[in-house]
């Protein structure tokens, strides 16, 4: 089988020659920044080849998850409403100023009814590498929420074409060394923590149940289009959030509160075949059944401990062929901070915990951090592979 065979094989609920074994390098900063240090950050095609080159060195199948470029405005996946553009009844004016590292853009809209104000922080905590967050959030009461869902700009006319040029152009460089994954806009929930402060959030299906609904079907609606468009373009899997209704919430809040919403969003994903990978690098345990409802076709990453609470092994009894698990081995306290030994034995117990009955895929569990030894994920690679066959 090719890499790509191999992974659609397992997407589709088959049984491929042996367990795919890929990387996760974010496409911008990080490892791929240790790697790569002298291509410009901004150049997002480039880095998204750069992450094709990496994998295909190391000798695993491909996965590349493209992010920056493709979400643009970057609002839809890292927060905030979209001041990208004004109209006639939302009038955006962005202040922007420098704090040390950081880049602080400060907007208020203004719109027939009433004002909202809003604040994205970019921060570089080493050149090359970024920290995105929605320092203020705009929406705050019933009120504000009424002047997004009434005002704010949908989807650029533009935004289908360019996703479907940026996608196929990738494709085209990976051919069949594997497959293209897009960060998708996030599950409802995650996308509702973009928007409110997660004090608020994580009690106002309690507190203020109409309000919660109201928030919760404009954090799904308003990034259907988007959704539609990447998909469109041609992606072979889609990357969903899902991490902010962690396992810590607990599973009869997720069941009742989350869950009817999260499942009408995977639904749309997945409505023209192509699936979904829910993503929850938190707390997962608690909610490993509650996923098999949630019809998604791939969960990762089961982060072990401390990063996370996953028991791979326990995981695939549970979960049986309801969905594939894409998971692995620590990112941070084994690849970046471990020893050649420590990686080849916990790769080796990974890969046996994961690969019985298939419905597996291999990949380090979240993305590879600044400062991860090469030999580290050389022994990675090379161990997995080792023990990869069926």
């Amino acid at each position: 089988m090719t890499s790509r065979e191999r992974f659609l094989a397992v997407l589709n609920g088959k049984m491929p020659d042996r367990v795919p074994v890929t990387l996760f390098i974010c496409d911008q900063g990080h490892f791929l920044n240790q790697m790569c240090p002298d291509v410009d950050p901004w150049d997002f095609e480039a880095l998204q080849l750069k992450v094709i080159e990496l994998q295909r060195q190391f000798g695993v199948d491909v996965f590349v998850r493209q992010l920056f470029g493709l979400n643009d405005p970057l609002s839809i996946h890292m927060g905030g409403l979209n001041v990208s553009r004004s109209t006639d009844t939302w009038e955006v004016h962005t202040e922007t100023v420098q704090r040390d590292h950081a880049r602080v853009e400060r907007s208020t809209i203004r719109t027939p009814d009433g004002t909202l104000t809003q604040e994205m922080t970019t921060e570089e905590i080493r050149p090359g590498t970024f920290l995105y967050a929605c320092t203020e959030k705009p929406i705050h009461t019933p009120e504000q929420l009424e002047l997004a869902v009434k005002y704010e700009p949908g989807m650029p006319p533009e935004f289908k074409q360019q996703a479907r040029e940026k996608v196929q152009r990738l494709k085209r460089a990976l051919g069949d060394s594997g497959i293209v994954g897009s960060w998708s806009p996030h599950g409802p929930f995650n996308n509702a923590s973009l928007l409110v402060p997660l004090e608020m959030l994580y009690c106002l299906f309690l507190t203020e149940p109409e309000f919660y609904d109201r928030l919760m079907n404009f954090a799904m609606n308003r990034i259907l289009d988007y959704t539609r468009a990447i998909d469109e373009a041609g992606v072979d899997v889609h990357c969903v959030g899902g991490n902010v209704p962690g396992g810590f919430l607990g599973k009869s809040n997720y069941d009742e509160y989350i869950l009817p919403y999260e499942r009408r969003y995977i639904e749309f994903v997945q409505a023209n075949g192509t699936p979904a990978m829910y993503h929850n690098c938190g707390q997962i345990m608690s909610l490993v059944e509650s996923y098999k409802e949630l019809g998604v076709r791939v969960v990762e990453p089961f982060s072990p401990p401390p990063l996370g609470d996953a028991d791979l092994a326990k995981a695939k009894k549970l979960v049986g062929d309801a969905y594939v698990i894409l998971s692995g081995v620590d990112q941070v306290n084994l690849l970046q901070k471990g020893g050649v030994d420590d990686v080849k034995r916990v790769t080796e117990r990974t890969m046996k915990a994961g690969k019985p009955g298939g419905g597996f895929i291999m990949q380090n569990v979240d993305f590879l951090e600044y400062g991860t030894p090469v030999e580290n994920v050389e022994a990675y690679v090379r161990t997995s592979l080792e023990h990869s066959d069926y």
